[in-house]
C-alpha cells in the first residue's frame, strides 16, 4: 500500500479519568513510526469521544447541531495532542482542520496531498466541519478524497464481532464482511454513511486493535488481520 487513512478511536488512549495518557499517546506515536517506516504515506482522523460525547446531552434536550459542533471541536484537542508526540519523534505532521480553527491550517484536499507528497503526516481534525456527520464519516470521506488504499480503525477490539466482546465473551469475530454484511446486520462498529461511502469508492476497510502493531503492518504489507470489509 502507498497511502492509508488511520481512525484512531481516542478513548483506547485513556486511563480511567485521565483524558489523554502521556504514556499511550507516545506509544501510538512510536507505532505509527514503525508504519511510516513502510515508506506509506500516512493520513490520520482523530476521534473526539474521551473529552466529549454529545449523546447524552441531546437526549437531555441540548441542540443537536450544538452538541455535534462540540464533538468536533474535541477531536482538535487529541489531534493537536498527537501532532507534538510525533513531533518529539522527529516524525513530520501537519494537522489540518476542517473547521475555522485560529491557529491551525485550514483543511483542504490540495494542501492535504502535498503534504502527503513530501512525506509528511497529516493529521484531519474537526471531523467533516459538519454537525449530524461522524468521525467514521470523516474517515472514509478524506479517503475518497485523497485516494487512499485502505481504511485502518484502531479501537479497542481486535475486530468487528456479532456483539460487544467487551461484555459477551461468546461474542463471535468476523474475519471478513462484505460492506452489504455490515449494513444489513447493523453491525455498530461502524457508521453506515462511511461504510456506503467506501463501497461506493471501493476502498477496503479494516478494523483492528489500537495496541497491536504486527495487526497493523499486517494489513498494510499484506492486507489480512483483524476483519477486512470489501
Amino acid at each position: 500500500m502507498k497511502r492509508v487513512l488511520l481512525k484512531i478511536s481516542w478513548e483506547s488512549l485513556c486511563d480511567g479519568e485521565i483524558k489523554i495518557s502521556p504514556e499511550k499517546a507516545e506509544n501510538v506515536a512510536h507505532m505509527i513510526s514503525e508504519i511510516k517506516n513502510l515508506w506509506v504515506e500516512i493520513v490520520i482522523v482523530v476521534w473526539g469521544g474521551n473529552i466529549y460525547r454529545g449523546s447524552n446531552l441531546i437526549a437531555s434536550g441540548v441542540n443537536a447541531a450544538d452538541s455535534h459542533n462540540m464533538s468536533m471541536l474535541s477531536t482538535v484537542f487529541n489531534a493537536v495532542t498527537l501532532k507534538n508526540f510525533l513531533s518529539k519523534i522527529d516524525i513530520k505532521c501537519e494537522v489540518l482542520d476542517a473547521l475555522w480553527i485560529e491557529f491551525l491550517e485550514r483543511y483542504t484536499q490540495n494542501s492535504a496531498r502535498k503534504y502527503l507528497e513530501e512525506g509528511t503526516i497529516v493529521i484531519a481534525s474537526s471531523g467533516s466541519g459538519n454537525p449530524f456527520f461522524t468521525t467514521d464519516s470523516a474517515w472514509a470521506l478524506r479517503a475518497a478524497e485523497l485516494g487512499c488504499e485502505a481504511m485502518i480503525k484502531l479501537t479497542k477490539v481486535d475486530g468487528v464481532y456479532d456483539s460487544d466482546p467487551l461484555k459477551n465473551p461468546n461474542a463471535k469475530k468476523y474475519d471478513a464482511l462484505s460492506y452489504k454484511q455490515v449494513l444489513d446486520e447493523d453491525l455498530k462498529i461502524l457508521d453506515g454513511t462511511a461504510v456506503i461511502l467506501a463501497r461506493d469508492n471501493n476502498i477496503p476497510m479494516y478494523v483492528t486493535k489500537l495496541d497491536d502493531l504486527d495487526a497493523v503492518k499486517a494489513i498494510v504489507e499484506w492486507n489480512h488481520a483483524g476483519t477486512k470489509i470489501s
